[in-house]
């Protein structure tokens, strides 16, 4: 190769390296090779399973122009892998193909070249069909370059001191379409495994089944009103990294107890124990008046402060908040005593006393500091994994989801700019979705503007982004999900 044909290789090389779209790149690296042999013709195949995929077709003096990177795609079937298809022969025995005249060759079937010639008054003549060979010797698809032009635009025989250009520019192109495909098979690795974690989590705890892709739904569309509507806009890296952080945001959930995560009350399983000892006492004090030692009114008074005692517990085990009038009530409940194997004991242990004091939710302060725990095991498991750059802040973000502006979140009581836009976005998607859950067992759900007035007021005292709240309710991205389900 001439100087100037290196230096031609060289920005090929350059430029299809730079191109990351699959159909950009499949048509610059045809139109690059009918440049460089002045054609007038070309096709590029793909191989597939079933032999070699039509990729893109051009023919430049019959202004036909189909598949990647045109508006019209190519509608033919691949060509089979059989002796008689030129582009076949090519790819199996992974030689460059040198044609003069195709009228003339008896090697190969070209009956189909000759009827489209018949169709439209086009001559075939001459062919170049040059295999894409990767790194790996693997054909990974043909190149076919149609009718060379002399310098007066007369069909001519393609020039062999361009054999090795073409062939070299062909590997090149597979070497890069094969890296593409590996960043794409890299990619579809991590997609798969998210979807594991996520299904992981899922199958640990129905309560939590469908919040992750919920919030992954309302992301998609957020994301893309504000790109469409503010100044936000998203690279499909970006868009991508976001995206996936809102996946993995609850991942540490994985190691949290399910006695903890799944809690719907502030009992829990221990509402039996208290059930069968409330039981326990009136048979006792049953006992105690048919044998004669205490009255019949006395024991009908206590089987009612009993019966009375048991609704109090349940009440406060399932309420949503605790109001001082109940809580007061619980207190007192809890100091009373009862007379039983010659000794006396509480109507309500302390570790029952303890949980149903609980304000607000189901869990006790150390439970919801296990529970929170899930924030920071998300940032620890993630950290383990080796992220792209692309995917670089992956790990921050989806751990960071619960802290707040104001400095009151948690885990690492981040404040003011130190939460990023992006986490303030995944942190509205999570409470929006929470509020509004319809298979958490401990709440019912809550109307989405219910759910919004909660937002603003958390808005009000720094805990989510206000201006970005006022773009969500703006955009509305639930909207179109309850739509769906009203169908």
């Amino acid at each position: 190769m001439h100087n100037i044909e290196y230096e031609r290789l060289m920005e090929i090389s350059i430029a299809l390296t730079a191109e990351k779209d699959e159909e950009k790149l499949l048509n610059r690296i045809l139109r690059e090779c009918m440049d460089l042999t002045d054609c007038d013709g070309g096709t590029l195949y793909i191989c597939v399973p079933e032999g070699l995929r039509f990729e893109i077709m051009i023919t430049k003096s019959m202004n036909y122009y189909r598949g990647a990177g045109f508006s019209e795609p190519v509608n033919l079937p691949p060509v089979a892998l059989t002796r008689q298809n030129v582009c076949a022969c090519c790819a199996m025995d992974k030689e460059l193909i040198n044609i003069p005249d195709v009228y003339l060759s008896e090697e190969y079937d070209f009956s189909g070249a000759r009827r489209y010639d018949n169709m439209t008054g086009y001559r075939s003549h001459s062919m170049l069909v040059v295999p894409m060979l990767n790194d790996h010797s693997e054909v990974i698809g043909v190149l076919q370059l149609l009718n060379a032009l002399d310098e007066n635009g007369n069909s001519t025989a393609f020039r062999q001191e361009n054999e090795k250009l073409i062939a070299s520019i062909a590997s090149l192109a597979a070497i890069s379409l094969t890296n593409s495909n590996y960043a794409k098979a890299i990619v579809e690795t991590l997609d798969s495994f998210v979807e594991v974690m996520v299904d992981a989590v899922d199958a640990r705890s129905p309560y939590n089944a469908n919040h992750t892709r919920n919030m992954v739904r309302y992301g998609q569309r957020f994301i893309s009103w504000l790109h469409n509507n503010t100044d936000w806009k998203f690279s499909d890296a970006q868009r991508r990294q976001l995206l996936m952080s809102i996946w993995l945001h609850d991942v540490g959930k994985l190691v949290i107890p399910l006695e903890v995560m799944d809690k719907a009350t502030r009992l829990g399983p221990a509402l039996d124990g208290v059930r069968h000892r409330f039981r326990e006492m009136g048979l006792v004090a049953k006992i105690d008046w048919l044998e004669g030692r205490i009255s019949r009114e006395a024991w009908e008074e206590l089987s009612r402060d009993l019966e009375e005692g048991l609704q109090l517990v349940e009440t406060a085990n399932t309420i949503g908040f605790l109001p001082d009038e109940l809580l007061e009530n619980v207190e007192a409940l809890g100091k009373k005593q009862f007379f039983m194997d010659g000794s006396m004991h509480s109507w309500l242990t302390e570790d029952e006393l303890y949980a149903l004091r609980v304000r607000k939710g189901t869990l006790t302060p150390e439970e919801r500091s296990v529970m929170e725990s899930h924030a920071s095991m998300t940032g620890r498991m993630l950290e383990k994994m080796k992220f792209t750059s692309e995917y670089a802040k992956v790990p921050k973000w989806a751990a960071q989801h619960h802290e707040y502006p104001n400095g009151k979140g948690y885990p690492q009581h981040l404040s003011g700019d130190e939460v990023s836009r992006e986490v303030r976005l995944i942190t509205i998607l999570d409470v929006f979705d929470a509020l509004t859950a319809r298979d958490r067992p401990y709440k019912k759900s809550m109307p989405d503007e219910k759910a919004l007035s909660i937002l603003e007021d958390m808005a009000k005292y720094g805990e989510v982004d206000g201006e970005l709240l006022a773009l969500f309710r703006q955009c509305a991205s639930w909207e179109e999900e309850k739509t769906e389900e009203t169908k």
